[in-house]
């Protein structure tokens, strides 16, 4: 008795053949995290208190996928390479590494702060660009602002770093990493001079001398007649 194959069956099995064959061969996507280079965990416990952020990152760094810069500006995802844990999350951790190892401080804490947190110094940054491309050098571009203890702006600076790399995506993630361990090293530099400062007295408000209430006089009320004796020129006759 002969076995009948029917076209459909045919079918199915040679789709799920390729399709088990297209899983075999297809690579898994690697994924990329910034490098924090010689960055060491502090050991001091008495080293300034800084307030880290808020750290504001332009949107399209915060996709998944990384993003290569072409020679006419635009931007092009890399369909074969992604973000471990994403960029936005990466410059959080990476800046308060960086900045606690070269502040040599362990009381370093991301924005927002727990209520009653009192820091020496405020870092409150913004990164509007950072990308690479195969024939792209690696840039930042950002923006930072430095309060002191009491809130008022004591710096506030505009940055572009470049960083040249080979292609390979690999070396552009390195790129971009020294870039944002430069930024930390020129954020070190600036906040020393702020979180050490003994803090200003403030200002004596002189107090304005009050002036003497004068007494009030009597409102003004009916007039009443003054008596004046009236003389009264008499005669006296005697008899």
């Amino acid at each position: 008795m002969m076995t009948v194959v029917r076209p459909v069956a045919l079918l199915l099995t040679a789709l799920l053949v390729l399709s088990g064959c297209s899983l075999l061969q297809q690579k898994p996507v690697p994924l990329y995290q910034l490098d924090g280079g010689k960055a060491v965990t502090p050991t001091k416990d008495n080293g300034v208190t800084v307030l880290v952020g808020p750290i504001s990152v332009a949107d399209y760094l915060r996709q998944q996928n990384l993003l290569q810069r072409q020679a006419d500006g635009s931007l092009v995802v890399a369909q074969n390479a992604r973000w471990a844990s994403g960029l936005a999350n990466d410059i959080d951790q990476q800046m308060l590494r960086q900045l606690a190892w070269r502040l040599d401080s362990q009381r370093l804490v991301l924005a927002p702060a727990a209520p009653g947190f009192s820091a020496d110094a405020q870092v409150m940054l913004t990164i509007t660009r950072l990308d690479s491309g195969p024939t792209q050098p690696a840039v930042l571009e950002a923006q930072w602002r430095l309060l002191d203890r009491r809130g008022q702006l004591r710096d506030s600076r505009l940055i572009r770093l470049e960083e040249p790399h080979s292609g390979p995506l690999a070396e552009q993630v390195k790129a971009q990493s020294a870039l944002l361990q430069r930024l930390a090293a020129e954020l070190a530099v600036a906040i020393q001079p702020i979180a050490a400062a003994d803090p200003a007295p403030e200002p004596s408000r002189k107090k304005t001398p009050m002036a003497k209430a004068k007494p009030q006089e009597p409102a003004p009320g009916p007039k009443i007649p003054v008596a004046e004796p009236i003389k009264i020129d008499t005669e006296v006759f005697r008899f």
